[in-house]
């Protein structure tokens, strides 16, 4: 008589695990996303250092006619270091909370910080391949710019108008 072959043992079927690892990271990416467009709009209603600095040492203006940002930055210097800064004008959300995040980041530092402050804010908002820069702070909330080239230039704005400002050049910015 020929036998039927025994079923074979089931193995325990697997535990219900936490999400994959890579679904944690969507999560995560998602919240910081989400947060740094909090921080974002928050810079953009409540902007930091807006209005008028009266006895400036240094200002300059600039403008982004793609966007139609405009905005004037006005520095005071006390032996190399800035003491005040302030931005006047408007444009879209990622300018303004670009310029009032740049005078919150520059305030206390020297001349040869604030140009090295720009060189590393440039290349996280231009460069692809450029790593988390936690020396940023506050200011790595623009990163996902650089996926978006229209809007680098909103971003980047304050900041050329705030290096024209510091070399005392008086011609206009324009990011075209």
């Amino acid at each position: 008589k020929a036998q039927s072959p025994k079923p074979k043992a089931q193995s325990p079927k697997p535990k219900a695990q936490s999400p994959k690892p890579k679904a944690q990271s969507l999560n995560v990416m998602s919240d910081l996303r989400e947060l740094y467009q909090e921080v974002i709009l928050d810079h953009n209603r409540n902007p930091r250092n807006f209005g008028r600095l009266e006895d400036a040492d240094l200002r300059a203006d600039g403008h982004n006619p793609l966007c139609g940002d405009r905005l004037s930055i006005a520095v005071k210097v006390a032996a190399g270091v800035v003491t005040d800064v302030r931005f006047e004008g408007s444009g879209c959300a990622i300018s303004q909370a670009s310029a009032s995040l740049m005078t919150e980041g520059i305030k206390g530092k020297t001349i040869a910080d604030t140009r090295a402050l720009f060189d590393r804010f440039r290349r996280l908002v231009t460069d692809q391949t450029a790593p988390p820069d936690d020396s940023l702070g506050k200011l790595t909330v623009f990163a996902g710019v650089r996926d978006y080239p229209a809007r680098v230039k909103c971003a980047i704005l304050a900041w050329h108008t705030l290096l024209a400002a510091v070399d005392d050049n008086q011609d206009p910015v324009s990011t075209e």
